[in-house]
């Protein structure tokens, strides 16, 4: 295939991945705002994909460690890239069908690296990178940030243990609109990124750009274009399972776990780690669940949550390594792999309209996917 096509066909691909992104992880913005009902659903999704765009604006430092940072730009080729994107792709679709907040940077990191290893061997890896910037910050965000969120619902629980919870609810619900569009604000930042970072790696891959080079402006308004619209779908399934399948978040704890997410997510896009916001939030809304007292903490939930996590990394890698290897036989293979991508897609949609989640039933616990579904107290 020629360069100039299989570069088009990458960045295409780079934003539909991104579109993915999107509506993937509106839920660690707007889950616990929708939960409480402190925004209704469709204005919380449109508020999120806005602030996801202008988000996208405000740093370059993540894009810089993907273009720059884990692959050696010189030992591949946009064809594996494209094999990777596949990879990302197909896990974040099969994760959103079965309602887990997966994390879709991981999806992307794992692709990339299992079609660049696979390609070019292990010295197209930058595996020091990978360790400081993405695996170090995945296990130590989480952490912090359900640190962070317990104190400080149990600082708000104690602050206002003599106001009236309607006026409680009241005053966190307004709390909540901003904590949340911060959320919004700082994925744009962190995750928006991520897609220009592939992209400018696609252009430098090239020849199209010079070695270290920051993303285009073009690439900036596409990758922030492509990840409001994901988000402006609203990713029902996974909001659900984020707003009521972990714990059953009150306002004040809602308004906890987002200051709590929001600060992390912005701190480690100050500094370019790669960050997840999925674990991210999860973690902050962990933490809203023990800082309030007698709060219960679905732990089989989360579970799950974190078995998906795990499993994200390796398995992305694996349908990468797979996609770019078929991809690198040639035209007939890049066509057979999208081909195969676009297939998988629309049997994952028809599957999710077996039982629908949108905005007129995400906060029905009846109805959850049984994949995550919280198990009957005793």
């Amino acid at each position: 295939m020629d360069v100039s096509l299989i570069v088009v066909v990458v960045v295409i691909t780079a934003l539909a991945f991104d579109f993915t992104n999107g509506f993937h992880d509106t839920a660690n913005a707007m889950a616990t705002s929708i939960a409480t009902g402190a925004l209704p659903p469709k204005v919380a999704v449109g508020i999120s994909a806005v602030l996801n765009l202008v988000g996208a604006f405000i740093s370059i430092e993540v894009a810089k460690t993907i273009s720059n940072g884990i692959i050696d730009e010189g030992l591949i080729t946009p064809t594996v890239i494209f094999g990777g994107l596949i990879g990302a792709i197909v896990w974040n679709l099969a994760t959103w069908l079965l309602g887990l907040p997966s994390s879709s940077s991981h999806a992307l990191f794992g692709g990339l690296i299992g079609a660049a290893w696979v390609a070019a061997g292990a010295d197209a890896v930058h595996f020091t990178t990978v360790l400081e910037k993405i695996v170090i910050p995945a296990l130590a965000a989480p952490l912090v940030a359900c640190l962070a969120s317990t104190l400080s619902t149990y600082f708000a629980y104690t602050i206002t243990g003599r106001t009236r919870d309607t006026t409680r609810k009241r005053g966190f619900r307004v709390g909540q609109i901003v904590t949340a569009s911060l959320v919004s604000l700082a994925h744009g930042t962190n995750d928006a990124q991520k897609t220009m970072g592939v992209i400018t790696l696609t252009l430098i891959t090239a020849g199209s750009l010079p070695k270290e080079s920051s993303p285009p402006v073009w690439v900036i308004i596409s990758a922030g274009t492509a990840i409001a619209l994901g988000t402006y779908l609203g990713g029902w399934r996974i909001i659900r399972t984020m707003g009521k399948g972990i714990t059953d978040i009150e306002t004040p704890q809602g308004f906890a776990a987002e200051a709590s997410a929001t600060a992390v997510i912005l701190t480690s896009s100050h500094v370019g780690f790669a960050l997840s916001t999925t674990h991210v939030v999860s973690g902050g809304i962990v933490g809203a669940g023990l800082g309030k007292r007698l709060s219960e903490v679905r732990w089989g939930t989360a579970g799950r949550i974190v078995i998906a996590w795990v499993l994200t990394l390796p398995a992305a890698a694996v349908v990468g390594a797979l996609s770019g290897s078929i991809a690198e036989l040639g035209t007939g293979g890049t066509i057979a792999v999208a081909v195969v991508g676009i297939a998988i897609a629309v049997g994952v949609y028809l599957l999710s309209r077996r039982s629908p989640v949108g905005s007129h039933n995400v906060n029905e616990d009846h109805e959850a996917p049984a994949a995550t579904r919280a198990p009957a107290a005793a």
